[in-house]
């Protein structure tokens, strides 16, 4: 079986997830955070909106040197932002998954500062590293979302809040 086809369906299984969650963000609460070692919910959300753009990155190019390339996160300030943000990303990220091939998905990606190496890795485990890492802030945005009493979709079956199971 190819890899390229079942990541790219899980790819657009966890993009749907992900809609619903960042849909559900109050415009008042994008500076709410629940502790202050904590991210802002505006820092948490955009980095799952940029998240899918990694794919793109990873396929692209052979590694990403941040001393080289500043991080600087889009200024979202509202949820419709957010999902227009989100959905770039993702068009991004897909349409460079599904316009590669198996091969380049084997070559190495290295993530480093400078002279300092974080990781080497092939292309392949750096995407299935930024779905678990949409899944893993995802989650964490569900918990900020619980706190602020805004109801939780569901993810892999209905949520506490949810009354029929939905997928």
């Amino acid at each position: 079986m190819e890899t390229i086809p079942m990541l790219l369906k899980e790819m657009e299984q966890e993009a749907q997830t992900t809609r619903k969650m960042l849909s559900r963000i109050p415009n008042d609460k994008f500076d709410w955070q629940p502790h202050e070692k904590s991210m802002t919910v505006r820092r948490l959300s955009t980095h799952i909106a940029e998240i899918p753009g990694w794919v793109k990155m990873a396929i692209a190019t052979d590694e990403l040197d941040f001393s080289d390339n500043p991080y600087k996160p889009e200024v979202i300030n509202d949820t419709q932002h957010l999902l227009e943000v989100f959905e770039q990303s993702y068009k991004d990220g897909y349409s460079s998954l599904s316009e590669t091939n198996e091969s380049e998905l084997l070559q190495n990606w290295t993530l480093r500062d400078g002279n300092k190496v974080y990781s080497v890795r092939p292309k392949v485990d750096v995407i299935r590293m930024a779905f678990s890492q949409t899944v893993h802030h995802r989650a964490q945005l569900g918990v900020f979302l619980r706190l602020l009493n805004v109801p939780i979709p569901g993810s892999y079956g209905p949520s506490a809040d949810e009354t029929q199971f939905d997928l």
